[in-house]
């Protein structure tokens, strides 16, 4: 059986659409995954010694294994998908490509490409051009 996944991916949701002989479904996740950036009294918090540097870290550490848990439930859904096409803006695509690559178990043809904010429906419609 052929599955075919197309995921549009940024750092704060997902979508998924699979294309398999039955037909397509949509899955979406939410990361919750928030990064904040520590400010001190106004100021960049490195101007203000290494504690506040030191709280940063511990900000970006949080963020990065809130993002590990996101990619790990994303990639839950793409076992089994014999193609894989991800798109979408900013870094998320290729962390999760990356992520994907550490993962054990046969790993699907993966393609990685550039895309903006995109609608549901719009979403829906470039995997199927994808596949076509």
């Amino acid at each position: 059986m052929t599955n075919r996944v197309g995921l549009w991916i940024d750092h704060k949701k997902a979508v998924i659409v699979s294309v398999s002989e039955q037909g397509e479904s949509v899955h979406k996740i939410e990361s919750g995954a928030k990064h904040i950036e520590w400010r001190a009294r106004g100021r960049r918090r490195s101007a203000d010694g290494p504690q506040y540097a030191q709280a940063e870290n511990q900000l970006d550490n949080q963020f990065m294994e809130q993002l590990k848990k996101y990619y790990d439930q994303v990639a839950v859904l793409l076992r089994g998908a014999s193609e894989v096409l991800i798109f979408g803006p900013g870094e998320a695509r290729t962390e999760l490509k990356t992520h994907l690559a550490r993962a054990r178990g046969p790993a699907p043809t993966l393609k990685v490409e550039p895309a903006d904010k995109m609608t549901d429906r719009q979403i829906v419609a470039r995997v199927r051009e994808y596949f076509k």
